[in-house]
């Protein structure tokens, strides 16, 4: 029973984790030109 116990408070802490994770790359703007890098690597701006 404890090993189940253990369990659940490691995935808390690792759902919180990514939840934190995933909330500071919007603050970045990390998702903001989806995009544009897929124009970078097909088009060549020389």
């Amino acid at each position: 029973m404890n090993v189940v116990l253990l369990l659940i408070a490691a995935s808390l802490i690792m759902a919180t984790l990514g939840l934190v994770a995933f909330l500071w790359s919007l603050r970045v703007g990390q998702y903001e030109d989806l995009k544009g890098a897929a124009n970078r690597i097909l088009f060549d701006d020389d």
